[in-house]
Order: structure tokens, then C-alpha cells, then sequence
């Protein structure tokens, strides 16, 4: 089986696959304070809710964006599993070209979300990541990853008005029934819901026009699905998406290796 582990700044995603098929996934906080003993035992506790034991674990894939607590994670995968782990990286052959001028600065996640999103559903196309930071990446016709754009996430946006705010006290991030919020409660949920719709669809406009054709617009993330209801321009939510382009970024490697070409 292949366990795929996708480290984030707010969620570490998990997910075990059987061939091609996710058969569980989780999501635990990202806390760089834990140690690897303790994050071994919670990856434990969760493959045994799915009747699993480290030992069924024949391969693992691993994407990060934060540094400190890639090589905590490497550290357990290879004191607890006997298995091989590929780490992904700017310099990791996807098989998707990267059309950046600066490659290694690229976010891992932001390349296993384009492979994936391209693999399913083709080029031109914008992938929408709604995580600490949301995350625009464009993917040419041919399948390129071209750049795109970053912009303060919804949780981390809305934690600092929280907190420079004396008198705005936190809310359930719902939607808002309209726009003239009538309590402050609700104009809180209007502005954060309603406005960083309007800027995903504003930025999507903008790297639309920039491209040849008009592309297809994939949302993936935490809270995609509270915001793609009221962006026009989002025309699908695929949640699990990072997991399924480690999945393949995986079997490219593997079926490299089995050829005898380097990964």
C-alpha cells in the first residue's frame, strides 16, 4: 500500500492507497513542538482505525512546505516503515515541465496539485488551493506549469482581524444569507465569505486573459467548498486533489525505476 503525506502549514493530509484507489484519508494539525515519536504514534493510531499496520506500507510519497519538520517526518517514516520515501521537490521528474524562473522556489504542493488537476481534467486549466495561503497556479494546453499567484488565506485573514480587532469577536465561517449583514456577526461573514469570492474571481479573470485559450478552473483545499459556491468563476471542487497527484507523481517514479531510468 502507499501512504501519502502531504505537509502544510495549517494540515498535515494523509491519505493510504490500494493500487489507484484512496481507501482513507485524514487530516491532523501541522505543530512543529511534536516530536517524531509523537507523530509516529498518531499515524499509527489512524492507519489502525482502518485495520493497518506500518508493515502493509510498501511505499510513501512525500510533499512539504515546511522545512523544519520535513526531515521529523522523514526521520519516523524511516525508523517505523520499511519502505522507500520520495520526497517531492522542484527537482523531482513529474513529468510536468515547469516554465518558472525560478523552479526551487516553487511550493511542492502547488506542483502535485497541477499534475494531478492536468492528469484528470487537461490544459489550459487554474488550480485554486484554499490553504494558509490561497494559491492560483496556471497550467499551459500542453501541460506546463507556468506560475500564478498567491494571496493571504481565508483562516489567517480572518485570525488577524480577529485579533487586531478589539471589538470583533470570531465567527463559524458560514454563508452569509446576503450582503448587508444586519449583526456585526453576519457582516463578518459577508465580508470574509463573499469578499475573498470576489478576489478569486478577479485574480482568475486576470490569468485568464493571459492565456491563449480560456481554462478550466479547479478548487481544492480546506475550505474550497465554502467559497467555489459563490466564486463564478470556479467550476469545480476536487478536495482530495494534492493526494491523487502525489499518487501519481509516485507511480512515474516507480515505473522510471522499474525501466532503469534515474527518478
Amino acid at each position: 500500500m502507499l501512504l501519502a503525506l502531504d505537509i502544510g502549514n495549517t494540515n498535515i493530509v494523509i491519505g493510504l492507497f490500494d493500487g489507484h484507489s484512496l481507501v482513507n484519508h485524514w487530516r491532523v494539525a501541522t505543530d512543529e513542538r511534536r516530536t517524531a515519536d509523537e507523530y509516529a504514534l498518531a499515524l499509527q493510531a489512524l492507519l489502525a482505525q482502518s485495520g493497518r499496520t506500518p508493515r502493509e506500507i510498501s511505499a510513501i510519497v512525500l510533499s512539504s512546505v515546511v522545512p523544519p519538520l520535513t526531515p521529523v517526518i522523514e526521520g519516523l517514516l524511516a525508523k517505523h516503515y520499511v519502505a522507500d520515501v520520495l520526497v517531492v521537490g522542484p527537482e523531482t521528474d513529474t513529468g510536468m515541465p515547469l516554465r518558472y524562473l525560478k523552479p526551487y522556489e516553487i511550493g511542492a504542493d502547488r506542483i502535485v496539485n497541477a499534475v494531478a488537476a492536468y492528469h484528470k481534467y487537461g490544459g489550459p486549466l487554474v488550480v485554486v488551493d484554499f490553504g494558509t495561503a490561497t494559491t492560483f497556479d496556471a497550467v499551459s494546453a500542453d501541460g506546463a506549469y507556468l506560475g500564478g499567484a498567491i494571496a493571504p488565506g481565508i483562516g489567517i485573514s480572518s485570525e488577524a482581524l480577529f485579533q487586531q480587532a478589539a471589538r470583533l469577536a470570531r465567527v463559524k465561517l458560514v454563508r452569509p444569507e446576503q450582503a448587508i449583514g444586519q449583526t456585526t456577526e453576519a457582516g463578518l461573514q459577508a465580508g470574509i465569505v463573499f469578499g475573498f469570492a470576489g478576489l478569486v474571481d478577479e485574480l482568475v479573470r486576470r490569468i485568464s486573459a493571459e492565456l491563449p485559450t480560456r481554462p478550466r478552473v479547479i478548487a481544492t483545499g480546506g475550505l474550497a467548498d465554502l467559497v467555489a459556491g459563490e466564486a463564478a468563476t470556479i467550476e469545480r471542487v476536487d478536495p482530495l486533489l494534492t493526494l491523487e497527484g502525489l499518487r501519481l507523481i509516485h507511480e512515474r517514479s516507480r515505473q522510471r525505476s522499474s525501466a532503469g531510468q534515474p527518478g
